[in-house]
């Protein structure tokens, strides 16, 4: 299943069309995306049985550019984010792999829809294509094996960063530096965990002005997402709605001979492989 969240109202999004939630059920499911991401097992249990025919044709790719759509959690109670989590890209930075996850969050009020501009507040702001896990159950003390049981599903993120304020002074400003206004846009949809076979085998890129800089799979993650789940949960609750940036591949602008940073004017795509794209202008 694949739920949107379009001008405020979840949205089931099919091959043949869209689906409203709340008109589509009666009223048995709520309008809010949030709150169906703590039902979704129900939700696919009555979408399953009912077969409710699209309120509106339209092909997800066309459906996936419409300027409407949000972001897919509105009021995550908690962002994580994870560092150097790609063995290619801790290389072009010329760091070491990390020996356990390095965490980092993301300030909810940069959150923003999949297709909204991106306001660039320097000259060093660059681009971070990444995998972003939706927490579905409140958890803790979540073994490996268990760790999947608990998600709610996978969307495409960006992780925009602004790079003289996250290096400004002694210590790095990493959440700061990618919590700007529109510097979290996530979408275009939730696709639910179970059409996920793997969330580590998965083509992810990113294009800035129709130039592929990222281009890579998750399979090059240093923690898969299973373990960045448990770990995770052995120090805090994950609660339904949670977002999880799983890191970056390489690529980034940081990372070219000379850098490449975003300006005024630039179209940068991010897709992954069976999630979809986003695609933010940069103001």
């Amino acid at each position: 299943m694949r739920i949107a969240n379009l001008a405020g109202r979840a949205t089931i999004v099919t091959d043949e069309g869209i689906l409203d939630v709340a008109t589509g059920s009666n009223g048995a499911f709520s309008s809010s995306l949030d709150r169906c991401i703590a039902q979704l097992d129900t939700l696919k249990v009555w979408f399953d049985a009912a077969q409710p025919d699209p309120s509106e044709h339209i092909k997800p790719d066309d459906f996936a550019r419409d300027p409407r759509l949000g972001s897919v959690v509105t009021s995550p109670q908690q962002i994580f984010a994870i560092g150097l989590n790609y063995r290619h890209h801790a290389h072009e930075m010329n760091l070491t792999l990390p020996s356990e996850p390095m965490v980092f969050t993301k300030f909810a009020s940069s959150l923003c829809g999949p297709n909204d501009e991106l306001p660039v507040r320097g000259a060093t702001t660059d681009f971070e294509a990444e995998l972003v896990v939706v927490i579905g159950k409140r958890s803790r003390d979540l073994s490996l094996e268990s760790a999947l049981d608990v998600v709610a599903g996978y969307c495409v993120g960006q992780d925009f960063s602004e790079r003289s304020l996250q290096m400004r002074g002694t210590q790095a400003q990493f959440s700061l530096a990618k919590s700007h206004r529109n510097f979290t846009p996530i979408g275009p949809w939730l696709t639910t965990a179970d059409v996920i076979t793997d969330p580590n085998n998965l083509a992810i890129t990113c294009s800035v002005n129709d130039v592929a800089y990222q281009d890579s799979n998750t399979s090059d993650m240093v923690f898969t997402v299973p373990e960045i789940v448990s770990y995770l949960s052995t120090v805090v609750e994950l609660r339904p709605g949670d977002l999880i940036f799983t890191g970056s591949p390489h690529g980034v602008g940081q990372g070219q001979k000379p850098p490449v940073y975003l300006k005024p004017g630039d179209h940068i795509v991010t897709e992954i492989e069976d999630l979809g794209r986003i695609a933010n202008a940069a103001v």
